[in-house]
């Protein structure tokens, strides 16, 4: 335990108590200097951005990436607030609309649900708006950190509210598939890159990814439906949108089911790009005999 994580995270604690334009100012300027400063991340992002948007100019493409970096600050700093401050202030900044029948369903149902939530920079947000109304059991699947208090920071966090429950990726498919089997929640982030093993490579913006199956596959174990989640960052704090369920999904066809995934996730990145997470190197594997891409 580090000296420095101690003080990072008491500094999230006291900035919870910060009125939100004044983490949001502090959070717009930490990110224009860190598009500055952190150039191989931002080269990163310059070539995911050419790589799904060659139609769009240099100019575009590099306003994009320069509000995307705002956008990692700032989302990263309201964690001060999503996971310290009163959960009625919590509550406040965070507006769930969307799909009726859904949220109802997430909040007071009992069949199996995958929400498929792509890493928008409010996927915490949305998290925390959805497991304050329900008291489902809700499974999360996430990467260990490798400052143990930082680790400990994030899962205490993310299992503020609700019934959560945090599962590390080698911990296999059987507590995840059980867990929506009992008419548990599992909240789903598989738009990653997470190397070669038990991938299939599916169009992602036209150009192959490293995709791991798993929405598919949970879905057709687990016998749940999948109803996407997409939150948005705004000026008041954040929306999440429930859209409808996914109709004919899964079917035996994995590779189809992912490269739809795929396809499905490039319609609600063109509603607002910047807000997507381009700083992960979405195009490191690639298929043999291609060359890396960074």
């Amino acid at each position: 335990m580090s000296f420095s994580s101690r003080l990072g995270v008491g500094f999230m604690r006291t900035l919870a108590h910060v009125p939100l334009p004044l983490v949001r100012g502090f959070g717009a300027v930490l990110g224009r200097v860190l598009h500055g400063v952190a150039v191989s991340r931002r080269r990163v992002v310059d070539t995911n951005l050419a790589l799904c948007f060659p139609d769009k100019s240099a100019q575009e493409r590099r306003r994009i990436a320069r509000e995307t970096f705002v956008y990692v600050a700032q989302s990263w700093l309201d964690r001060s607030w999503l996971w310290h401050a009163p959960p009625a202030l919590v509550a406040k900044r965070l507006k769930v609309h969307g799909a009726a029948v859904e949220i109802d369903e997430i909040a007071n149902g009992d069949e199996p649900m995958i929400l498929f939530a792509p890493h928008f920079y409010g996927l915490d947000a949305a998290a925390t708006a959805l497991t304050m109304h329900t008291a489902r059991p809700s499974t999360t699947i996430y990467t260990t950190q490798r400052d143990p208090t930082v680790d400990e920071w994030i899962r205490e966090g993310r299992k503020r509210f609700g019934n959560v429950i945090t599962l590390n990726r080698v911990d296999g498919i059987k507590p995840i598939v059980a867990g929506l089997r009992k008419g548990g929640l599992l909240y789903l982030l598989p738009d990653m890159d997470f190397g070669r093993d038990q991938t299939v490579f599916v169009p992602f913006f036209g150009v192959l990814a490293a995709t791991v199956p798993s929405l598919s596959r949970f879905a057709r174990l687990g016998r749940a439906k999948v109803v996407p989640v997409v939150s948005k960052l705004t000026k008041q704090g954040y929306e999440i949108e429930v859209l409808p369920a996914w109709q004919n999904f899964p079917t035996d066809d994995a590779v189809a089911d992912t490269a739809l995934m795929n396809e499905r996730l490039a319609g609600y990145i063109d509603a607002m790009p910047s807000q997507y997470y381009w700083v992960h190197r979405r195009f490191k594997t690639r298929p043999e005999g291609e060359a890396t891409v960074y």
